[in-house]
């Protein structure tokens, strides 16, 4: 009855003016964990450093995760296989969302609906639509989302920031955005079969369509099938990409291309192992690329902003500008056959010392006080406490995955895809459109409809 009553009435009444009030400086927050995987991991460790929360509540689909994390947390925290039991506990006041990609969305509404606070990890949503709902649910219900894109609360990221904006690049009219590894032959191509006795199959299929147990499809590899994620579009894109959103303060392309594919990769996986995107904005552009199955010279992962003035490298490691050196436009022209045929460009002797258009910089080295995710745990906190918008909030992060997930979108469709931002609309592709939004697996398709946001 409990359970019916939670999916017909949206939760709304849970909402009081208990949860609204301001909060003091001295309470400790009452924090449940819905996922407890690679990441999620990670955040109870963040979140029980902090001396103003209490973390109560556990709650995953696979047993001996349930069983790792009340032994990590300790203290009677109570365990939950179905997280809306959680979401109905009065000793509960926020919720870390760190579940497969395809419940982030549905679990974050929920939540709101419920009258708790929410940490979602990225990427925000598995298609365009449910960004919006997203948004809407949390103005609605009146909560605070933090979304998990931590590099938003690193120092030097927030340095670079201002750096980008004070002019010392010049025009910023392109980034370029990467990820490169070796992953050769892939993850295998294991059979279907009967899921583990201590995995709850259902509840972590969820809303997506109903498939048979694949390890591949279940702990981790969820990530590279379409049913449940992006890909390293938007897994690793979404992190470069909104970093670029922020830095340069745009809500979203106007147009989007992509192509790419499994092409190497010896695995029952979908998503794409190979990757290019194009993305145009007014005035600049950006450009994403993955390998799977190239590291290239460079491996790892870059992110670049070039400017008329000179290039920006940042990662996690700190930033450094490079600055582009002053030439006579003309000196650049190839030369062949030693002075220009009579009648073209003449060159110009270099005189004097080299000049540049701007000065190195760097950062300092990052420090382990300085580290970004418990930074970004301890800015949730405190809004939290004030009622103020996170530093990753959930409006800008809806358009970050929008944009990759238009990236996908033109990929599996082979074409160019233009993109209203202000209207959240594709034009002139009805098929493209379509792919906009997918269909809720029953019940949750009821529970969605029951809360009236889309």
């Amino acid at each position: 009855m409990q359970r019916r009553r939670f999916v017909q009435a949206g939760a709304a009444a849970i909402t009081t003016l208990s949860y609204q009030r301001i909060r003091g400086a001295n309470d400790r927050v009452q924090v449940g964990f819905i996922g407890y995987g690679l990441i999620g991991k990670r955040h109870v460790l963040d979140f029980k450093d902090q001396p103003d929360v209490a973390i109560t509540a556990i709650s995953d689909t696979y047993g001996p995760r349930r069983d790792e994390a009340a032994s990590l947390v300790g203290g009677g925290v109570k365990t939950y296989r179905d997280f809306r039991q959680m979401l109905d506990a009065k000793d509960v006041d926020a919720v870390v969302v760190s579940t497969p990609d395809h419940w982030h969305a549905l679990v974050t509404i929920l939540a709101c609906a419920a009258g708790k606070d929410v940490y979602v990890e990225k990427p925000l949503t598995l298609f365009v639509r449910e960004g919006r709902w997203m948004v809407r649910a949390a103005e609605r219900y009146k909560r605070v989302v933090q979304v998990g894109t931590q590099q938003r609360s690193g120092p030097h990221y927030q340095q670079a920031r201002e750096v980008l904006r004070s002019g010392v690049l010049g025009k910023i009219h392109s980034v370029r955005m990467a990820s490169f590894r070796n992953i050769m032959p892939g993850f295998g191509a294991p059979p279907d079969a009967d899921p583990p006795s201590a995995l709850d199959w259902d509840m972590l299929l969820g809303p997506a369509p109903f498939r048979k147990y694949n390890p591949n499809r279940g702990i981790y590899h969820f990530r590279w099938f379409w049913d449940y994620s992006g890909g390293q579009m938007t897994n690793l894109g979404a992190h470069s990409l909104d970093i670029a959103h922020w830095a340069l303060n745009d809500r979203g392309p106007v147009a989007v291309s992509s192509a790419g594919g499994r092409f190497a990769l010896q695995d029952n996986g979908e998503t794409p192992d190979t990757q290019d995107a194009i993305f145009e904005y007014p005035g600049w552009t950006a450009v994403w690329s993955h390998r799977e199955a190239g590291a290239g010279r460079g491996g790892a992962a870059g992110l670049e902003f070039c400017g008329t003035q000179g290039s920006m490298t940042i990662s996690r490691g700190g930033f450094e500008i490079f600055p582009d050196r002053k030439i006579n436009p003309v000196n650049s022209i190839p030369r062949f056959t030693g002075a220009h045929p009579a009648g073209g460009p003449v060159h110009q002797p270099d005189s004097g010392p080299a000049q540049y258009w701007t000065t190195p910089q760097k950062s300092d080295p990052a420090r382990p006080d300085q580290d970004q995710f418990k930074l970004h745990v301890r800015n949730f906190l405190e809004c939290i406490k004030s009622r103020q918008q996170p530093i990753s909030e959930l409006e800008s992060a809806h358009r970050v995955t929008s944009a990759c997930h238009l990236a996908n979108i033109s990929l599996r469709l082979g074409r160019k895809l233009r993109w209203d931002p202000a209207k959240e609309e594709i034009l002139g592709d009805r098929e493209a459109s379509a792919m906009l939004v997918r269909p809720y697996r029953k019940p949750w398709d009821d529970v969605l409809a029951g809360l009236k946001l889309t």
